[in-house]
C-alpha cells in the first residue's frame, strides 16, 4: 500500500520534519504546499498516518 500526503497536509498533522527527514530534503528550502510525497505502508505508520 502506498499513502500520499501533501507538503500542506503534512504541516497540518505536524509531521512535516518527520517527511523532511525521510525524503532527505532541506528544512531551508521551499515547497509547494500542493506537492506530494508518497509513503510506503511502513513510512505511513512511522509517523501515524495509519495503524
Amino acid at each position: 500500500m502506498k499513502i500520499m500526503i501533501t507538503q500542506q497536509e503534512a504541516m497540518q498533522r505536524k509531521i512535516w520534519d518527520d517527511i523532511i527527514q525521510m525524503f532527505g530534503l532541506e528544512k531551508d528550502k521551499d515547497y509547494w504546499e500542493n506537492e506530494q510525497f508518497i509513503l510506503t505502508e511502513e513510512q505511513a505508520r512511522r509517523v501515524g498516518l495509519i495503524r
